[in-house]
């Protein structure tokens, strides 16, 4: 991928768009796009987590991209046409970069409605796909503009197909940018469903919630196969309840979080997805020193709610990885919230957290078991369990990119990359929707926009909650205005 100035292919659009922004001011269309300005009350900020006042946006719909950000004046404003469709009057609202939901299953609806089990084993493919559509609009009209799908949990690998219908100029349905794990990978006996007749096998008539590996070479070969097949992610099972057969006679035994793979099969599966330029998502309730980038571990843990020693604590801290906490599933899952319970130790384990000074933290809820267009939910638990808002705001925009973006945008080098595309000097080409960078309203970054008319300073969860997102535009382009979808 080339700059401007470099012998590459280039893209004579972005040319002519990158000459006509050399100045705040001085945006220029070309034939064939159309330009929209977003007049912002206030514009959140995560870089500096600051909300900045009365801003105008500039975006293209055709590239996709924030070509322009700069301040407007109440004079200035006053003389535009607001009846124009170009013009989008937020005035009287706050404009927020895109949510990210770092943690969803859209081939799940929620327990309260079927089990787990029941729609691994009695929801055939076809009806698992038709909810997948409607919960990705259901989370776009929300204001989660991205997501990461950690498995589709027997839906074998219709998340693939589904992320080509989501993506592109004219997505055959509206949804958010879609970043995929495909199968998940754990060890043998595991996982669920599992036979009450055949006590050996894995699965139920074929369908299994995960892809089952033992040793290296299987771990190896998991791996490179749901690479091949289109995974931008791999997601382990680093430990689950293994001896849930034991529930009958030892329910605290069966209950029980256990490690699945030894430490060197864990490595061989993390070394081949590195290798292949995909990173890795831990499913982990109880954090380990080996799961640690800086050990050789993953990317990402997902839940983790048992740190252990304040040495560890420490270490995760200070740690490249990005934790996932997922408050949301916990919370919803414990309907009796009782002391020493589910959600007791989730809460007190991420108010310690937070204590101990860790930011490293992406929004993720596990959306699925609870209602898809319910992701704010994470937001809210954080900022209740005493999370400053401008922070939580900062882990569900540019956090989620970080968290969310490719190994290419990585180190030294993605950060250059990073610098030229904010001034518009590297030309995308031909770029698919999950190789534009997103998570901040700035020249460059994927134009994802949502707007709230709620108050995020006095009333926080009123103003993320999807009843108060009144705008949402992915890529340029615009799906709900006013409160009303208009797609």
């Amino acid at each position: 991928m080339g700059t401007l100035e470099s012998s590459h292919e280039r893209s004579p659009a972005l040319a002519v768009v990158a000459s006509a922004t050399r100045t705040s001011s001085d945006v220029a269309t070309y034939a064939g796009d159309q330009l929209i300005r977003i007049f912002a009350g206030k514009l959140y900020d995560p870089e500096q987590l600051l909300l900045l006042p009365r801003q105008v946006i500039t975006a293209s719909s055709s590239l996709g991209l924030v070509l322009d950000v700069r301040p407007f004046s109440v004079e200035e404003a006053s003389e535009v046409d607001f009846t124009h469709a170009d013009n989008v009057d937020l005035r009287d609202a706050t404009v927020l970069p895109g949510f990210v939901d770092a943690h969803v299953h859209l081939f799940l609806h929620p327990y309260a409605e079927t089990t787990w089990e029941d729609q691994l084993t009695k929801e055939s493919l076809v009806e698992r796909t038709v909810r997948a559509t409607v919960h990705a609009k259901q989370t776009l009209m929300a204001g989660y503009t991205t997501v990461r799908d950690l498995g589709t949990e027997g839906a074998e690998d219709a998340d693939i197909q589904l992320r080509k219908c989501l993506s592109g100029p004219a997505p055959l349905i509206p949804g958010p940018r879609y970043f995929c794990a495909n199968r998940a990978i754990i060890a043998s006996g595991s996982y669920g469903p599992k036979s009450n007749l055949h006590l050996h096998q894995d699965g139920v008539e074929c369908v299994t919630g995960a892809e089952f590996v033992d040793g290296e070479v299987e771990c190896i070969k998991a791996v490179r196969k749901q690479v091949g097949a289109g995974a931008d992610w791999i997601k382990v099972y680093a430990d689950y309840r293994v001896r849930t057969r034991m529930t009958d006679v030892a329910p605290k035994i069966s209950g029980a979080t256990i490690q699945t793979f030894a430490s060197n099969e864990l490595r061989a599966l993390v070394n081949t997805a590195r290798q292949l330029g995909v990173k890795v998502a831990a499913h982990a309730s109880n954090w380990r020193a080996e799961l640690l980038p800086e050990h050789g571990g993953v990317d990402t843990l997902e839940h983790g709610n048992g740190f252990g020693s304040d040495e560890l604590l420490d270490s995760i801290k200070k740690s490249k990885i990005i934790w996932v906490p997922t408050l949301s599933v916990f919370y919803t899952n414990d309907a009796a919230k009782a002391p020493g319970g589910l959600w007791d130790r989730t809460s007190r384990n991420f108010q310690r957290a937070l204590a101990n000074g860790v930011t490293n933290i992406a929004c993720g809820g596990d959306t699925g078991p609870f209602p898809h267009g319910d992701n704010a939910l994470e937001m809210k638990l954080m900022v209740r369990l005493g999370a400053d808002w401008k922070h939580v705001l900062r882990w569900a925009t540019l956090g989620g990119w970080q968290c969310v973006r490719s190994m290419a945008w990585e180190g030294a080098e993605g950060a250059a990359r990073l610098a030229r595309i904010s001034k518009l000097q590297e030309s995308p080409g031909v770029v698919g929707d999950n190789e534009v960078p997103f998570g901040v309203i700035k020249r460059g970054f994927a134009a994802d926009i949502v707007a709230t008319r709620g108050d995020l300073e006095q009333d926080f969860e009123r103003a993320v909650d999807k009843s108060h997102i009144t705008f949402v535009m992915k890529g340029g382009r615009i799906f709900k205005q006013d409160g009303s979808e208009v797609v």
